[in-house]
């Protein structure tokens, strides 16, 4: 596989689960050369070894050797046009339609939804409204003003309204940044949290049920759903980055212990939803199921590929081998550019 490209890491909070999937997409594809995005945006050329090696990538920043190969990567892109980029890359512009932006400007082949789509469902709200419009059941939401008397007044008057809620950044995922809230002194933690971060944030009713996540994949015949997850969550604690990466407090079922309508009802909502937003190649829906059916909550354009992540579990239980997955993708987007 000589013309493809594992491009990893980057610039956004989600860096560290980008070079676990990063990690493990390589591990299946031994041509690919393996490019790392550091933090200041420079590009790295890689040593599979050194990738292979490294221990613990959710809880140390991988550091590449040398100096690096190109200043960006508008240089290392134009280095290699003719090459397939596998996007091992979460959050930021990695994920909000910027990388991508920047590939199809230029004709270069990569994986993934295009950057409409991954602007669409990178902005939750805005994902939120083009689900609603095809019809897919939403949990409510507000959107929190900068000012922090009016964000204080909201979170309380949601919190009156529905007892329990998230808050959680617009954009972005991985459960990075993610305030749950109970009552009155959760108010002034979370607003001081949110105002540090200098993001934009949401407040949304929090739906109680079960935690369900469905991958889609595309193919040639068009979207299919995988098996569903479920996530199992211990009292007192909520599926943050450590419950998420570190496995403290929860538990992942694949496939979901849930009635075959549920599983259904699920599978539908992901596919409406990837379609609705465009998505191509592949996405994961989460989705929580209340007391009136499963409810949509976000859609992921760039799942994590880790050894733990939801797609590889939910591609083994379908009986997908992982290689047959990562093949279709860079084949559907060889597709995509010479179509």
């Amino acid at each position: 596989m000589p013309d493809v490209t594992i491009l990893f890491g980057g610039t956004s909070s989600e860096r560290r689960v980008a070079v676990a999937s990063g990690q493990n997409v390589a591990s299946f594809l031994p041509d690919a050369r393996v490019w790392f995005i550091a933090p200041t945006g420079a590009v790295f050329k890689v040593v599979r070894e050194d990738l292979a090696r490294f221990e613990r990538p959710f809880e140390r920043d991988f550091v590449p050797k040398g100096e690096a190969a190109f200043p960006d990567l508008v240089a290392a892109v134009e280095s290699a046009p003719q090459d397939v980029y596998f996007l091992a890359l979460h959050g930021g512009e990695g994920e909000d339609g910027t990388v991508q932006r920047l590939l199809e400007s230029r004709k270069i082949a990569f994986t993934g939804p295009g950057a409409d789509a991954s602007a669409r469902a990178f902005d939750k709200e805005i994902a939120k409204q083009i689900a609603s419009a095809a019809g897919v059941a939403i949990a409510q939401s507000v959107h929190l003003s900068p000012d922090p008397r009016v964000m204080r007044a909201t979170l309380r008057d949601m919190l009156a309204m529905h007892e329990r809620i998230v808050a959680k950044p617009v954009a972005g995922g991985s459960s990075v940044g993610l305030y749950h809230l109970l009552g009155e002194e959760d108010v002034e933690k979370s607003a001081q949290g949110i105002e540090a971060s200098g993001e934009a944030y949401l407040a949304e009713q929090f739906v109680a049920g079960t935690e369900l996540t469905v991958g889609v994949v595309d193919g040639p015949t068009g979207p299919r759903a995988l098996p569903p997850s479920e996530v199992r969550v211990e009292a007192g604690r909520a599926f943050d980055y450590e419950g998420k990466y570190l496995g403290k407090g929860t538990r992942e079922i694949t496939p979901a212990e849930v009635p075959r309508d549920v599983t259904q009802a699920a599978h539908q909502i992901a596919l409406d939803a990837h379609r609705a937003l465009g998505c191509e190649g592949y996405s994961r829906t989460d989705i929580i199921v209340g007391p009136k059916g499963p409810v949509f909550l976000e859609l992921n354009t760039l799942p994590g590929l880790t050894k733990a992540s939801f797609i590889p579990q939910q591609l083994a239980v379908e009986g997908t081998p992982m290689l047959k997955f990562l093949e279709g993708q860079l084949e559907l987007a060889r597709a995509r550019r010479d179509r």
